[in-house]
């Protein structure tokens, strides 16, 4: 069984002992996209923050090529290059869903190579594939994150959660979203796919939260050879994710949600 969540350090305990609050990992070949993740994190004031990175990933059917061509795969490496740069341990809490959320697995840099297609097959592969349901992987988050808090954890959560297409249960999935405003939670949704999500559109303008806790960036047709306006994907990716953070912190220490 999984430890409710990975343990966290925090900059008075590791300048007690001499140490810096946040070491410096072995990242190997990984060192880029951490790099340019650091880049997007300075551009928007966050230099830093340390926040628990979460990566929530769609197994609905239709999302069977982006496991096979390695899209998702790469989005779990990104996520990583995040983390490494928020958290102290740089794992990465993983929650697959489809109709269902199933159990919390973890990306960290030992076991990246291969991860997500192990992970994948082992919860059937394309066999078990079914539809989209928001709610059940915000649930699970949720849940997950409050058994960190519940250990004693202080820092924020920012999830990076990808689909490719609407809720089946829009209503439900706007229920969830509302009662996570009142944690420090932040969602950062990505949309693989050929246009955009219009559910996904509507998160600036959904009512009955707390504060705003939501962004949406559409990632395009090919996530992993993506142009956009900015210099690289990556570099587009991280500007997207982290934009709104700011904004959000502000609102939810005045709305009381972060202490």
């Amino acid at each position: 069984m999984l430890n409710p969540f990975k343990k966290k350090t925090t900059p008075a305990a590791d300048a007690a002992q001499g140490e810096p609050s946040h070491r410096p990992l072995d990242l190997g070949s990984h060192t880029s996209l951490a790099k340019t993740a650091r880049v997007s994190l300075q551009k928007a004031g966050l230099d830093g923050l340390r926040a628990c990175v979460y990566l929530v990933l769609d197994r609905s059917y239709s999302m069977n090529g982006y496991y096979s061509s390695g899209a998702v795969q790469y989005l779990a490496e990104q996520a990583l290059g995040l983390a490494v740069n928020l958290d102290d341990d740089g794992v990465v809490p993983v929650v697959f869903f489809d109709d269902k959320s199933y159990p919390v697995t973890e990306v960290a840099v030992a076991n990246r190579t291969g991860v997500i297609d192990r992970e994948h097959r082992g919860l059937g592969g394309e066999r078990t594939m079914g539809g989209t349901r928001y709610e059940k992987a915000i649930g699970t988050v949720v849940d997950h994150y409050r058994a960190y808090q519940g250990s004693g954890g202080t820092d924020p959560a920012v999830v990076i959660f990808q689909t490719d297409g609407h809720p089946q249960g829009p209503a439900a999935a706007t229920t969830a979203l509302a009662a996570a405003s009142k944690l420090p939670i932040f969602w950062s949704f990505v949309s693989f796919g050929p246009g955009p999500v219009d559910y996904l559109r509507q998160l600036d303008t959904m009512t009955g939260r707390a504060v705003d806790n939501a962004s949406y960036w559409h990632a395009g047709f090919d996530p992993q050879r993506q142009v956009s306006t900015d210099t690289t994907y990556d570099q587009a990716l991280y500007n997207h994710l982290v934009a709104e953070i700011p904004a959000w912190l502000t609102a939810a220490r005045a709305a009381g949600v972060i202490a």
